[in-house]
C-alpha cells in the first residue's frame, strides 16, 4: 500500500516509527518515517535508497514510536528542521 493510500484510509498501522540514521562514511543524518525499522535500514545500507546511496553505511541512532501515521509524519517534518548539535546529542 503506498503513502497516499495509507493516509487516506481507516487502515492505518498502530506501530509507525520515526528513525534517525548517521552515515558511517562522513556523519551526516538521516531523517525518516517507517513500519519495520531493520527492513528500512537494509534498504538504506543496500543502495536502494537513492538519497541516501553515496553516504552508505549507515546505523540507526535514533527511534521513536507513534500510534499514527500523521504523529510520524508531523515528528519526521520536525526532527529534519533540527541543526546538527541536536542531533548529536539525540544520537548520544
Amino acid at each position: 500500500m503506498s503513502k497516499q493510500k495509507l493516509h487516506q484510509t481507516n487502515t492505518r498501522p498502530a506501530n509507525i516509527y520515526t528513525y534517525l540514521l548517521k552515515s558511517q562514511k562522513d556523519g551526516s543524518y538521516y531523517t525518516g518515517i517507517t513500519q519495520n525499522t531493520d527492513n528500512r535500514l537494509m534498504l538504506h545500507n543496500s543502495g536502494k535508497v537513492v538519497s541516501t546511496e553515496g553516504k552508505k553505511p549507515w546505523k540507526i541512532v535514533y527511534i521513536k514510536l507513534h500510534s499514527s501515521y500523521e504523529e510520524a509524519r508531523k515528528h519526521e517534518k520536525w526532527l529534519k528542521k533540527k541543526n546538527r548539535e541536536y542531533k548529536d546529542k539525540l544520537a548520544g
